[in-house]
Order: structure tokens, then sequence, then C-alpha cells
């Protein structure tokens, strides 16, 4: 009984002995981390709550959370109909014979000042939904529509090229190596030649192509389009972010045994019941982490916005910039980085809580 007793003390002694170790070799990288990422994201997190100004000597004031304020303030209106002075009766247009409603600017409050973001129609009503900063708000659409488009077709895509790499097929080496193409270009670069290839006229690439098999007038405006501006810029990251998900699944295909499918040939499984009965299941750590690391990285999409599109349409990313270098709002600007980060944090927890990437398998 003693010698259990001892032997279990002395495990317990030895479990602590390597627990105390393995916190003295990490606080080394732990005080790295502090002063490389911890310091300057309290420093965001500061100027979030003040007034600074960028490259200006100006007076930096502590206003708590106005920024926020600004960011998120919204109200919403109802639009009256416009009532004829002479006959005392609601207003129709002429040329259309709809109904006119006041202007939203007239019943928006003006101080602070909110401008149009939206309008609805509610049980025959009409209202309208004013924004602080209506941008900010449009540019959280425009990030999240583009994730969530982008991460799945890049993964669908990613794991087709994976699958058919992983396969027992001729040339396999360069197929890996002219799949990385696009990975490896800049992505300015890259952001770049796709402008040219939109070009609005028949000196883009697009639309000499559509216009030379008879599907437009080779005028298509790609890039200023607002319906195809999403598509557009969904497309070019999709091409250029397809071999890093492909990558990433590839590595995990080839960690899973041969054997088991060998096995599932001899007991009669097809094709497809092998794949979501053996390769989904075991590759779900894998695609667990692809998904984390292709959408966090996508929720902060900057230069493809910024590149193709400019001020015409913003990600959060991209209005940050605008607002810290053009606005020179740095204040401002941190409070939108904070959200992005929250954001973000909100999208990593989900994804390890309900993929099980904490669990070991």
């Amino acid at each position: 009984m003693s010698s259990k007793v001892n032997a279990k003390y002395g495990i317990s002694k030895l479990a602590k002995r390597e627990e105390r170790l393995a916190y003295k070799l990490v606080l080394p990288a732990l005080i790295v981390l502090a002063l490389v990422a911890f310091y300057p994201l309290s420093q965001v997190f500061y100027a979030s709550f003040t007034d600074r100004t960028f490259a200006s000597a100006r007076e930096t004031n502590f206003i708590g959370f106005e920024n926020y304020k600004r960011l998120f303030g919204i109200t919403i209106k109802e639009l009256p109909p416009i009532i004829d002075e002479e006959t005392g009766l609601q207003q129709i247009d002429e040329f259309t014979g709809e109904l006119e409603f006041v202007a939203p600017f007239r019943i928006l409050p003006r101080n602070p000042r909110y401008n149009e973001l939206s309008r609805f129609n509610f049980f025959g009503k009409k209202y309208v939904i004013g924004a602080r900063d209506p941008d900010f708000l449009r540019s959280i659409g425009n990030t999240l529509t583009f994730t969530f488009f982008s991460v799945i077709l890049e993964t669908i895509l990613g794991m087709i090229i994976a699958l058919t790499i992983n396969s027992k097929i001729k040339g396999k080496g360069p197929m890996r190596a002219v799949m990385l193409v696009p990975w490896a270009v800049i992505t300015v670069v890259s952001a770049r030649m796709w402008q040219w290839m939109f070009f609005p006229t028949r000196a883009g690439f697009f639309n000499a192509f559509f216009d030379r098999i008879g599907l437009t007038d080779g005028s298509t405006g790609f890039l200023t389009d607002v319906a195809l501006q999403m598509p557009a810029i969904i497309a070019v990251d999709v091409w250029k972010t397809t071999p890093f998900m492909a990558l990433l699944i590839l590595a995990g295909l080839q960690t899973i045994p041969s054997e088991i499918y060998e096995a599932a040939r001899v007991d009669g499984a097809s094709k497809p019941r092998q794949f979501f009965s053996m390769t989904l299941p075991l590759l779900k750590p894998t695609l667990a982490v692809a998904l984390i690391f292709r959408t966090l990285d996508a929720l902060r999409a900057f230069d493809v916005f910024h590149v193709l599109l400019g001020g015409r349409r913003y990600s959060m990313a991209s209005y940050s910039y605008f607002e810290l270098i053009n606005n020179r709002n740095m204040g401002y600007s941190s409070a939108i980085g904070v959200v992005i980060f929250f954001i973000i944090f909100i999208f990593a927890f989900l994804y390890i809580r309900f993929m099980g990437v904490d669990k070991d398998e």
C-alpha cells in the first residue's frame, strides 16, 4: 500500500516539476509577445477613447465612448407622405404615379447629424434608417459578405485541388508548383493585374473576351457597377488564396493512413461514402485551422478593397485607413481597429468552440 502511495506521490511531484519547467520555458515568449503585441494593442485601445489627431501637435483629450457612439449611432424614423398644400391630399408623383415622401434629411436628427443608411417598408409605412456613420456600417456588411463567400469558395475549390493532387496521378510535382503561383504573387501586384483585366473598355481582358463571344458590348464596369463590385473582388481573392487553402488541406490529407481506404474498398464502400464517412471527419481539425486562418485574414482585408475599389466601397480595414490618412482622425480610426479586433475574436472563439480545435481526438 505504501509503495503505491509513494509511486503516486512521486508521479504527482514529477508532474508539478514539469509544469513549473513548462512555465519557465514559455515565460520568455510571453515577455516578447507582451512587448511586440500587447503594448501596441493597449495603445490602440487607449487611443480609441480619445480624439487624437494623426501627425498633429494638437492636444489629445479623453472623450470616453464618443467614438463608439458615432460608429454605431442608429435611429429609425417614419417617412411621412408629402401633403399638397392646395388640395390637402397626399402628393402623387406625376411620372411614376407613386406616393411622394418627405426627404430623409428633413426628419433625421442634425445634432449629432444622422445620414441615410437605408429605407424599408413595414405594414404599408415607409421608414428610413439613419446612422451617424453609414459608411462604417456598410463596411461591416461589405467585409462580412466578402468573408463569407470568399472563404466558402476557397474551401471548396481548395478541397477539390487537394484531393486531385493527393490522388495517384502523373505530374503531381509540377501541379503543386503551378498551384502555388497565385499565392506567391504579392497581393497588390495581383490586384493591379486584375484591375487591368477588369478595365471598363475593350482594353480590359474580360470586356474584350465577352465582347468577342457576344455576351456584352465590351463596356461593362466591373469595378464601377455596384452590383458587380463585390463579385469582382471576391473572384480576385479566390484566385489568389485558394492555393493556400489547398496546401493546408493537402497537408491534412497526407496524414490520413492509406490503410483505412484499403479496408473501406474491401468492405465495398464507394468513393463518395469514403469521402463523407472517413475523409471529412479525419480532416476536421485541419479544416478548422484552415478556416480560422482564412476567415481571420479575410475579416481584415485591406489591399484588395483599397487597390481595386478605392473610396467607392470600403472594407472595415480600408475604412480605418481612410479615417486615419485622409481625415487624420487617429482616435476614430483606432476605435474601428478595436471593433475589427473583437469581430475577429468572436469568429475565432466560435470556430474553436464548435469545431473542436481545442480537443484532443
